[in-house]
C-alpha cells in the first residue's frame, strides 16, 4: 500500500457503476468518457502531487485514526501555526489547477473539519446522530475521500416555500424503517460529483416549521442505487484541443443536478433527522460554514494571482505595458489581489482559540466574500478592456498551423514584440479560455454566486460584525459634550 492515496487509486475508485447522464446517454465510465476524462485525470493528479516525495510533508500528515498519511485538508488546526501550515497545503493544491477547481477535495474536507469541531451541535439531534457523524468523519478522512456536496434546492418557483414546491422536486424523506430513511427529489449543485467518491447532502438554505421532511443530512456513495447525476454540458467535450483550450479541456470540474430516486440512507449515514433548526446549526453554530468558505478564499487568492499574471503578460504581449494609464490599471489589479491575500492572512491571524482548535475570524472571512463577489467580475472586465481586439483575431484552431497556405499569413498577422507568433496565439487562447469562453463565463458566475446572492453574504457580514465596538465609539463622542456646556460657555 502506498504511503498515502495516489491518483491511480482514485481513478480505480471511480469505476464504480455510478449513474451519470450527459447528452441524453448513460455514461459507462467517467474516467474514459470524452466529456470528463481529462478533468477526472486532473483531479486524480492532485493525489499524485501529494504522494511525490518532495511534497509529502507539505501536503500530508499522519493522524492517529488512519493507517497511512492523509491530506492536510483533513487536519483540524489546534493553533495558528497549524492553520497556516494547513493553508500552505491547500494553496499548493489550488495552484495545480490555477484556482479553477473550486470543488477540489479540500473544499468538503474543510467543511467537515469545521462541523467536526462543533460535534456537540449534532448532539442536539440525539447521541446516535452525533456518533454517526463522528464515525463518518473518521472514515472519510482516514480514507482521504474526495467528497462533494449538494446543499441547496432547485430554484423552481421562488415565490413559494421549499415545502410547497411541486411534488418530488425538492429532496425529502418519503419513508423510514428500522434500517434507515428513503429520500426522493433533487438537490443542487453537484459540482465535481463526476469525480468524487461520495456526496454530502444537507440544507444550507433556511427551512421552517412544517418542512421537517426536507430537514435531513446524510452522506452517500456516488454509486448508491437510485442516485442519478444529471450533468450540464461539458466544456471539456467542447474544447478543440489543449492548445486551444488549455484550462477548460483539463479543469472542467462539471456541475450537475442530483436526483434521489427513492434512495435508501442507512441510519449510520444519517446525521440530521427531521430537525429544521439543526440543518441551520450544523453550518452556523459550528465553524463548518467558516471553514468551507475559508478554503474558497485560499483558492480564490491563487486564481486572482493567476488572472493578474494574465493581465500583465497581456499588456507585454500587445506592447502597452509601458503606457502610464495601463500601468495604473495593472497597479490597481495588483492592489486588489494584495488586499484579498492580506484579508486571508488576517482572518487567520485574528482567529481565536475555541477549546482545542483555532478558528478563522468569521467577520473577516465574510467581509472578504462580500468584497470578492463584486471584485471578480470587475477584474475580468478590466482584463478584457486591456486586451482590446486581441482575443477576436485569433486563428480558429491549432490545425491552422498545419495549413501551408495560411500558416505564413498567421505568422505575419500575429506579431508581438514579446512573443513569437505561435507563443502569442498560445497565450491569448489561454487568456480567453480563462475569462471569455463559455467556461470562463461560468467561472465568473460561480465566483459571484457560489457563496449565495450578495444580500446573503452581506447578511453574514452584518450578523458577525462587532457592532458594539463601533457604536461605543459613536456614543463616546456624543457623551464628550452637551448642549448645556455650550450655553454655559456663552454665559461666561
Amino acid at each position: 500500500m502506498a504511503i498515502c492515496k495516489t491518483g491511480a487509486e482514485h481513478l480505480a475508485s471511480l469505476k464504480d457503476g455510478r449513474t451519470v447522464y450527459i447528452d441524453g446517454a448513460l455514461v459507462s465510465d467517467v474516467t474514459e468518457h470524452p466529456a470528463f476524462r481529462k478533468s477526472v485525470a486532473s483531479a486524480a493528479s492532485l493525489y499524485d502531487f501529494q504522494t511525490a516525495p518532495e511534497n509529502l510533508e507539505l501536503m500530508t500528515f499522519a493522524p492517529e485514526h488512519a493507517n497511512r498519511r492523509i491530506n492536510r485538508a483533513w487536519q483540524i488546526p489546534r493553533s495558528y501555526a497549524e492553520m497556516t501550515r494547513r493553508r500552505k497545503a491547500l494553496t499548493a493544491w489550488a495552484e495545480c489547477s490555477y484556482g479553477f477547481m473550486g470543488r477540489s477535495p479540500d473544499h468538503l474536507a474543510s467543511a467537515l473539519v469545521g462541523q467536526r469541531i462543533g460535534l456537540d451541535v449534532f448532539k442536539r439531534g440525539g447521541e446516535a446522530r452525533a456518533k454517526a457523524f463522528a464515525d463518518y468523519f473518521d472514515y472519510a478522512s482516514s480514507s482521504d475521500l474526495f467528497l462533494t456536496y449538494v446543499i441547496i434546492n432547485p430554484q423552481a418557483n421562488r415565490s413559494k416555500d421549499w415545502g410547497d414546491q411541486e411534488e418530488d422536486l425538492v429532496a425529502r424523506i418519503v419513508d423510514e424503517d428500522a434500517t434507515g430513511v428513503t429520500i426522493r427529489g433533487a438537490k443542487m449543485m453537484g459540482t465535481s460529483s463526476i469525480m468524487a467518491n461520495e456526496i454530502f447532502v444537507a440544507n444550507l438554505q433556511p427551512l421552517k416549521a412544517g418542512e421537517e421532511a426536507l430537514a435531513f443530512c446524510c452522506a452517500l456513495e456516488m454509486n448508491t442505487k437510485g442516485l442519478r447525476v444529471l450533468s450540464r454540458k461539458s466544456y471539456e467535450a467542447g474544447a478543440v484541443s489543449v492548445y486551444d483550450n488549455p484550462i477548460s479541456s483539463r479543469y472542467d470540474e462539471n456541475d450537475a443536478v442530483i436526483y434521489f430516486d427513492d434512495v435508501k440512507v442507512p441510519w449510520d449515514r444519517l446525521f440530521v433527522h427531521r430537525d429544521v433548526d439543526l440543518c441551520r446549526a450544523q453550518f452556523h453554530d459550528t465553524p463548518g460554514h467558516v471553514f468551507q468558505n475559508y478554503q474558497s478564499q485560499i483558492r480564490l487568492v491563487v486564481k486572482l494571482k493567476f488572472l493578474v499574471g494574465i493581465a500583465h503578460k497581456l499588456t507585454e504581449t500587445i506592447g502597452t505595458s509601458g503606457m502610464p494609464q495601463v500601468r495604473e490599471q495593472l497597479g490597481r489589479l495588483a492592489a486588489n489581489v494584495g488586499m484579498v491575500e492580506a484579508m486571508l492572512h488576517g482572518m487567520e491571524a485574528s482567529g481565536e482559540q475555541v477549546g482545542d482548535y483555532w478558528i478563522p475570524n468569521r467577520h473577516h472571512l465574510y467581509s472578504s466574500q462580500v468584497i470578492t463577489q463584486e471584485l471578480y467580475p470587475r477584474m475580468i472586465n478590466v482584463i478584457r478592456e486591456l486586451a482590446g481586439g486581441a482575443f477576436i483575431m485569433l486563428p480558429s484552431s491549432f490545425r491552422d498551423w498545419d495549413n501551408p497556405v495560411i500558416e505564413p499569413l498567421i505568422r505575419k498577422t500575429q506579431r508581438s514584440s514579446a512573443l513569437d507568433p505561435e507563443q502569442k496565439v498560445k497565450f491569448l487562447k489561454a487568456a480567453w479560455d480563462a475569462i471569455g469562453s463559455e467556461f470562463g463565463s461560468r467561472h465568473t458566475q460561480y465566483e459571484m454566486f457560489y457563496a449565495g446572492a450578495q444580500f446573503v453574504t452581506a447578511g453574514h457580514s452584518f450578523r458577525t460584525y462587532g457592532w458594539d465596538s463601533s457604536n461605543n465609539l459613536v456614543d463616546r463622542l456624543l457623551s464628550s459634550f452637551a448642549l448645556n456646556d455650550e450655553r454655559s460657555a456663552v454665559k461666561h
